[in-house]
């Protein structure tokens, strides 16, 4: 069928060009692993995210015992697997690792770019850590590796639903303009998930509102969130007491991992609601302390 002369004529006043791709001179070769994370929201540890489920990954790979571990702040999430920090750039090791297929040509193929849930894989590689051989994921025995669960649910749950509130909400002339903005990262499409049972839908006028922005359209009872967020904050202190590790683990695990990022990103909230009830606990407040100097010394600036 050919196309009219009409059309042909509107059509050559836009012409369609094709570039060749531009393809890097030189590889620069990762001799380190680089993690990639949200930017900091601490200046005296620039290195440590100020996102709680990145910073949770850094603790893993630093109380884990690895070290000398590059971080790039300077990611955008859409440039992440599955558009989601943090990921894991390592080199690829042929020795550890199943060999590739074929190279990749002038596609850089001598390293693997890892989501967050194939790290501990990763991390058990380089430690020649067999996890069958220890189910008991370093708890002290089973009945602390199933309270493990609890607290995870807890803190994932509870802690982190007011962590969410305790963030500022971007104004509906920002959200309107940053076309990059989803509204599956909006803050209270997070806490319709973890909330039990989950918010309300709002109704009437303001229902019809929240049809064109969802970010706006659940009834949020702050005070039942806060009132949750201090029995669970105030049950962690309990529970920690004097020592060392959670649970009484005699090593770090991953429990002690994501209660340190909860903890540090609540002192750093701008919420003083939020931020009190850490603070006037001295365990937790020493306890944070004492973690983050191991987690960022396992850390340092890509170059």
């Amino acid at each position: 069928m050919q196309i009219p002369s009409s059309l042909q004529s509107l059509f050559s006043h836009f012409p369609l060009y094709t570039y060749p791709p531009i393809l890097s001179g030189s590889k620069k070769l990762l001799k380190n692993p680089t993690i990639w994370v949200a930017p900091s929201s601490d200046p005296d540890s620039p290195l440590l995210s100020g996102d709680v489920e990145c910073l949770k990954w850094q603790a893993y790979l630093a109380l884990r015992g690895l070290s000398n571990i590059q971080v790039r702040t300077d990611v955008d999430t859409q440039g992440a697997i599955d558009a989601r920090l943090p990921n894991l750039h390592v080199p690829f090791d042929g020795a550890k690792s199943e060999m590739k297929a074929e190279s990749t040509g002038p596609v850089d193929d001598s390293t693997n770019l890892l989501a967050a849930h194939h790290i501990p894989g990763w991390v058990d590689e380089q430690l020649g850590h067999n996890a069958l051989e220890d189910p008991l994921e370093g708890f002290k025995d089973e009945t602390a590796k199933d309270e493990s669960r609890a607290w995870v649910s807890l803190l994932e749950g509870n802690v982190h639903a007011a962590l969410i509130l305790s963030a500022p909400v971007p104004s509906l002339f920002n959200q309107f303009i940053n076309l990059s903005l989803s509204t599956t990262t909006s803050p209270t499409i997070d806490l319709s998930r973890i909330l039990t049972p989950p918010p309300p839908p709002l109704t009437g006028l303001t229902g019809l509102f929240a049809l064109a922005f969802p970010q706006y359209g659940l009834r949020i009872h702050k005070s039942a969130v806060l009132a949750r967020y201090i029995d669970a904050i105030g049950a962690l202190s309990e529970r920690l007491g004097t020592d060392k590790w959670f649970l009484g683990s005699e090593s770090p695990t991953p429990l002690d991992a994501l209660a340190f990022a909860y903890l540090h990103c609540i002192l750093l909230s701008s919420d003083p609601q939020i931020r009190t009830e850490v603070t006037k606990r001295v365990n937790l407040v020493a306890w944070e302390w004492r973690v983050r100097g191991m987690v960022r010394a396992a850390f340092v600036k890509a170059s």
